[in-house]
């Protein structure tokens, strides 16, 4: 008897795998189609991220932000190291500088285009704290720091926030932007903004944990 049980859920499984179920390719298929055309862009996925999924991806974002405050607050009573170990050889240095480079044009491509093709703001802020850490592990942990000082990025990563869910809750409350044309650049209304302004909040708070990682952790 056991062995009849085994067949059937062989059978079964082979089933699932070799014939495929018709209406459900088709009906995902409309939805697809349903998010793109309501959206107004090509991209189905930001499109589900920061219309039809907007208010979960409000949290999301202020989930991030409170984890940055939690570093701040974990790390805020420790002493900082004496001496920070990095990178020295020449090859290492140009090599990472490199590679921060072409992140961050990467994120900045993936921010403004995001909602044409595969990328978004999420994406984009993680090619940009890329950038940021591969430049942090070649230089100076007190003129990393002094540059996030001076250009007081911590405020701008506040303002990117309450932008965004200022945006968003206009958005969800009904009031959108102009649509514009399918697949050019300014279309889809106010979800190109909320790209830029995701990848900006992302970037900006990796920089301030990478920094205070590496000063109270160091990089090894």
């Amino acid at each position: 008897m056991k062995w009849i049980y085994i067949l059937a859920g062989i059978l079964i499984y082979a089933k699932f795998l070799i014939l495929p179920n018709p209406e459900s390719s088709a009906s995902v298929l409309s939805g697809v189609e349903s998010i793109v055309n309501d959206s107004g862009i090509p991209n189905a996925v930001t499109a589900i991220i920061l219309r039809n999924r907007l208010y979960d991806t409000i949290f999301e974002v202020v989930v991030f932000t409170i984890a940055t405050m939690g570093v701040y607050f974990l790390l805020g009573n420790e002493k900082p190291l004496a001496s920070i170990h990095q990178f020295s050889d020449q090859p290492s240095i140009i090599l990472a500088r490199l590679g921060a480079t072409i992140s961050a044009l990467v994120g900045i491509e993936l921010a403004i285009r995001g909602h044409l093709t595969p990328g978004g703001g999420f994406a984009a802020g993680v090619a940009g704290g890329t950038a940021i850490g591969l430049i942090a592990i070649t230089s100076s942990p007190d003129w990393m720091m002094g540059i996030y000082q001076r250009y007081r990025a911590s405020f701008w990563e506040k303002i990117s926030v309450l932008i965004f869910i200022v945006l968003s809750l206009m958005t969800l409350a009904g009031l959108e932007l102009p649509p514009g044309q399918f697949g050019d650049l300014f279309s889809g209304g106010v979800i190109p903004v909320l790209n830029i302004l995701v990848g900006i909040k992302v970037a900006l708070g990796s920089w301030a944990v990478i920094l205070l990682f590496i000063r109270y952790r160091g990089l090894f």
